[in-house]
This record gives C-alpha cells, sequence and structure tokens, in this order.
C-alpha cells in the first residue's frame, strides 16, 4: 500500500483528530481547513422545558458545554465522535445514533414515550440537516440554539503551493465542499480525488472538474476514511 498525501478541510479542532487517524492508516495528512467555527456572542440558554439534548456536531458539543454547566439532561448524539465528546465533557446518560440526521430522528422517536418536553438541539447557523423538521415529523416537540457559525477561511500563499502535490481530499460537510468548488475556479486541481462523507456533501462539486468524487456508503468518518486506499 503506498501513502498517499491526503488534504484535511474540516474546521479545527476537529481537524487535528482526522489527521491523526489519516497518519495512522500510513499516509500523509496536510491540514488546511476550508472552515472556521464562529461562537456566537451574548447567546442566552433557557432550558425550562427541555427534556433532552441532540447534537449533530462535536462542535455543537463544545459550545453548548463553555455557554452551561448544565450536564444533567439526557443527550442524544449523531454519531460516535459526536458521542465521544459528550461523555468526555461529563454527560452520562448518552445515546448515539451511528448514522445521520434522519437516523438521529428516528432513535429519538424510538424513544419518545420517555421524552416529556422538548428536545433542544445546540448547533450551527447552517446545520447540514434540519434535525428539528424532522423530530417534529415525528411528534416531538423541538427547537433550535444557535450556538456557532462557520465561515470560509483564506488559505496561505504557502497552502496554496501545496495542492497540487496532493492526492485526495476529505470533505465532512456540504458547505466545506461548496468552498472547495469556489476554490477549485481560481486554482484548477485536476489530480485530486474528493472523497465525501456522503452524497450531499460530494453534491456542490458537481460541475467541478476532479480526478474523481466518491462519497462513503455511510456518514461516518471511519467509512469516509476507508474510501482512501480503494
Amino acid at each position: 500500500m503506498s501513502s498517499r498525501k491526503i488534504w484535511i478541510t474540516r474546521a479545527q479542532p476537529g481537524a487535528e483528530a482526522t489527521a491523526a487517524r489519516v497518519r495512522a492508516l500510513g499516509h500523509e495528512a496536510f491540514v488546511a481547513p476550508l472552515l472556521e467555527v464562529r461562537p456566537v456572542e451574548g447567546v442566552e440558554i433557557d432550558l425550562s422545558g427541555v427534556c433532552a439534548l441532540a447534537f449533530t456536531s462535536a462542535n455543537g458539543v463544545r459550545a453548548f458545554i463553555e455557554a452551561t454547566p448544565e450536564r444533567s439532561l439526557r443527550v442524544f448524539a449523531v454519531g460516535s465522535a459526536t458521542a465521544q465528546a459528550v461523555r468526555a465533557a461529563g454527560f452520562k446518560n448518552v445515546l448515539s445514533a451511528d448514522g445521520d440526521v434522519e437516523a438521529l430522528a428516528e432513535g429519538i422517536a424510538a424513544r419518545k414515550r420517555d421524552l416529556k418536553g422538548c428536545v433542544l438541539h445546540p448547533g450551527a447557523a447552517e446545520p447540514a440537516g434540519d434535525l428539528v423538521s424532522a423530530l417534529e415529523k415525528h411528534g416531538i416537540e423541538a427547537r433550535r440554539l444557535i450556538l456557532y457559525d462557520t465561515g470560509p477561511t483564506q488559505l496561505t500563499p504557502e497552502m496554496l503551493e501545496v495542492l497540487p502535490t496532493l492526492d485526495a481530499v476529505l470533505l465532512h460537510s456540504p458547505k466545506a465542499a461548496k468552498v472547495l468548488a469556489d476554490l477549485l475556479k481560481d486554482y484548477p486541481l485536476p489530480q485530486l480525488r474528493a472523497l465525501c462523507l456522503s452524497k450531499a456533501v460530494m453534491k456542490p462539486l458537481t460541475r467541478t472538474k476532479l480526478s474523481a468524487k466518491v462519497f462513503a456508503p455511510f456518514p461516518l468518518e471511519a467509512a469516509l476514511l476507508n474510501l482512501i486506499d480503494r
């Protein structure tokens, strides 16, 4: 198995965790995030009537625990990485859906009888999926709490010089894929393989010239990393 140079585009601090996994597989990781997390200032957190929390990213977990000392509520997490962040923050009652937003909504709906109140979804201004609407379809009261936003970063000239030497790029969100598509208009990288967490993540690259575009069979980082050697 030959070593490949893999571009890690996700925002920090998740980028370093992904880079460590890529290196553990025997590949070279090039960390140059296309997005950065920007906290929303002055958010008031009202937990009255809230019976559970639902997180769709570790960034949402980090933003929530910085904003409030609450750790006793029941928590539903979209996947294992998010669940790990929740447990590390001190929450005890944590359930992971190990899937996408729809899988999370179904997992919460399966426990509908236990929920006596509202499910609060702390997260980004532009979440990857609409969890609140999915829960409402199941007849579950839910509301969003915007704690952060993600915005495009500026790559340094040194970073741009490295891009033509890379073999593949890992994309975790449609927003990152959109930033990449815009970047490639000025800096074409026809040698690059785009490895995407899901079909939705790949969609913004439809008109982009790349050597390959593939998406993971499951929206889990382990499945995404398996694409590197295929």
